[in-house]
């Protein structure tokens, strides 16, 4: 009975959403306190329920329940335990579930966290991040119910894909889903105040924590989506710009332009319309991305093939929340003024440039996403839109906005001189330019790319060291260091966390621009003991043995890895074929190092299986990618702690009374 007990959750669940997305938005409207205070409690009702439901599909899996269609399709008797349960959300009715067991997770922070509120502001969030449920909810419940029975019962079950039984896949999604998800919090956040009219700097400072924490969610789950595509599918890359991959990037670039808009909304109280549209538009970015993976539009690795129909669902979904909200822009910005001026030469203009150039970016990518779906939708063929696109159209677009990333926190809120801030830029950008010069000069040949990317990379590392210092150096002489590290730890957390941001888009761009520019590779064949050289390393294989793992049979080789004759490393690389699913999958095997990968890759047996193809692979500084995705998350995180954010919980605001918002409604 434990799948029909999910289903009932989940009914109740989707009744508490209505609930919850009706009663206390009549109840601002009306000027109703006693409806408003449904809002909370029924929160906490609805992720109650959804974790019973998620907790039965779960127990479902584990006991290989196979008479649960959906369990007998993604899951098989011998799949080890954290492969069955990373399976409940290994397609796409069990990624669904998830999806709304993250939204009742943010629903429930909001509902705790948000206490220092207006109940009016705090009753319309959760009635908004209520009704986001309740039509996810239905989407479940008639389309895509992962509890529906199976008769007659299978002996087992079909397995998991092959592909996604890896250690990233465990936390992947889930990480991912928590960014998704965690815009439904600024888009509620400016539905909310559309709705109440008042939009002002508070609003800001409410909104940013959550907004960052969603952003350092979404940038963890892109890292560790990027890592499994590395370490499982063979090819050596970490980013393809596959639809897939570009249907998360989308919403962390408006993300990231949304988290600056907010810091000036707060700061200045500028950009107030442009920073509730771009709350619009991460949420709907994160709506579109669930669209086309589950569309069946889109034939990836990553996307769930799955009808039609459910496509036409998040479709109707998507424009009925996205239409509504952006309809409720148009009739309530104008209201909300320019707010405060400032000059051409400002830290407001250099972050509105930024901004403009991250939605120009995000507008290409969903240019060239959507563009070859377009044209096969009209009947006009097919077209591929790759790489090539991309790079030529990305890095241009990101150049001006590492520059601003360097200037902009050392330019002067509301005015400042362009002499002065010049002054202030001269030595980051002396040193940046002689240490990217000595590095591209270090290394084994010269790039231009390469070395554009190392001065990007040391610019935004000199212009963080010159700000730091510029907040911690004594107005005169010497000062003892202790007095140092005592300013230092003064700094309010939200700068030490943009700083760490930005440090990691620095190493980011670093490891980018060297493992392009500089990673070699070389398909071979090799025998027993022959051997190859790359980049002075030189690989032998020392042999092959049969492998039983618990599902699957492997062909491992033995590769042997030297460098001058002294060992560098041994490499396991395995070539495996799943029982059940019987589909051949390349595991490859990978020595890394902080300054290189050693990247192994078979092929397949050549003359009878006297000899194999294999792909090796030499990636300087390839870890340097995930290094920076993981400091721009910590940073995110540590924004997201700031003081400010913990002290507003503690002191009560002057609140919008249930009079004053039957009088806005």
């Amino acid at each position: 009975m434990i799948p029909e007990l999910g289903q009932v959750a989940l009914l109740l669940a989707l009744a508490v959403a209505l609930v919850q997305g009706s009663v206390p938005l009549l109840g601002a409207a009306r000027g109703r306190a006693d409806w408003m205070s449904l809002a909370r409690p029924a929160a906490q009702a609805h992720g109650l329920l959804i974790a019973v439901a998620f907790a039965c599909l779960t127990a479902s899996f584990v006991r290989n329940d196979v008479s649960v269609l959906y369990v007998a399709e993604h899951s098989n008797s011998a799949l080890p335990l954290a492969y069955r349960i990373a399976a409940v959300w290994g397609g796409h009715e069990g990624s669904l579930l998830l999806w709304v067991a993250m939204l009742a997770v943010w629903m429930l922070a909001v509902a705790r966290l948000s206490r220092h509120l207006p109940e009016v502001l705090a009753a319309r969030i959760l009635a908004v991040m209520g009704q986001i449920s309740a039509g996810f909810l239905l989407f479940l419940v008639l389309t895509s119910n992962p509890f529906e029975r199976l008769s007659p019962m299978p002996a087992d079950g079909r397995d998991l894909n092959p592909l996604l039984q890896d250690p990233g896949m465990v936390v992947h999604p889930p990480l991912l889903y928590m960014g998704y998800v965690g815009f439904s919090v600024a888009f509620s956040f400016a539905v909310a105040a559309l709705l109440g009219g008042q939009l002002d700097a508070a609003w800001a400072r409410w909104t940013r924590p959550w907004t960052t924490a969603a952003w350092s969610f979404l940038t963890l789950g892109i890292l560790f989506g990027s890592l499994w595509a590395y370490d499982v599918l063979g090819w050596g890359g970490w980013w393809f710009w596959d639809p897939v991959e570009n249907a998360s990037f989308m919403p962390w670039l408006a993300g990231t332009a949304l988290i600056h808009a907010l810091a000036v909304t707060e700061k200045r109280g500028a950009f107030k319309s442009w920073t509730v549209l771009l709350a619009i538009a991460a949420f709907s970015l994160s709506l579109l991305g669930t669209f086309l993976v589950r569309s069946g539009v889109l034939s990836s690795v990553h996307a769930f093939a799955t009808d039609p129909r459910r496509g036409l669902f998040i479709l109707a979904f998507l424009a009925l929340a996205v239409g509504g909200a952006l309809a409720l822009y148009a009739w309530r910005a104008p209201s909300f003024g320019l707010g405060a001026r400032f000059r051409l030469m400002s830290r407001e203009s250099l972050l509105l440039a930024g901004n403009v150039l991250l939605v120009v970016t995000t507008l290409s990518v969903l240019l060239g996403t959507l563009y070859p779906l377009w044209i096969d939708a009209m009947g006009l063929g097919k077209l591929s839109v790759g790489p090539p696109y991309f790079d030529a159209v990305f890095v241009p677009l990101m150049v001006p906005v590492l520059l601003l990333m360097g200037a902009g926190p050392l330019a002067r809120w509301k005015q400042d001189e362009a002499g002065s801030l010049a002054r202030r830029l001269r030595w980051p950008a002396a040193a940046a330019l002689v240490a990217a010069l000595a590095t591209a000069g270090l290394a084994s040949r010269f790039s231009a790319g390469a070395t554009l990317g190392f001065l990007m990379s040391f610019w935004i590392v000199a212009a963080i060291a010159t700000d730091l210092w510029a907040r911690l150096r004594p107005a005169a002489g010497g000062v003892p260091r202790a007095t140092l590290f005592a300013r230092a730890r003064l700094l309010p957390r939200a700068l030490l966390g943009m700083m760490l941001a930005h440090l990691g888009v620095a190493v980011f761009a670093f490891g980018v621009s060297m493992v392009s520019s500089y990673q070699v590779e070389r398909d071979v064949t090799l025998g027993p003991d022959g051997s190859s050289e790359l980049a002075g390393y030189v690989f032998t294989l020392r042999g092959f043995r049969d492998l039983q793992g618990p599902n699957y049979r492997a062909a491992q080789a033995w590769i042997e890895v030297t460098r001058d004759g002294r060992p560098e490393a041994r490499l396991f690389p395995e070539k495996r074929v799943y029982q059940v699913q019987r589909s051949p999958i390349t595991e490859p095997a990978i020595d890394r190092g902080w300054s290189r990968d050693l990247y192994v890759s078979l092929g397949e047996p050549v003359d009878g299986g006297a000899a194999w193809i294999v792909r090796l692979y030499v990636k300087p500084f390839v870890n340097w990618i995930w290094a920076g995705c993981g400091l721009m998350a910590l940073g995110g995180a540590l924004a997201a702690g700031d003081r400010r954010y913990r002290a507003g919980r503690a002191r009560q605001p002057a609140r919008e009374t249930p009079a004053s918002a039957g009088a806005a409604a």
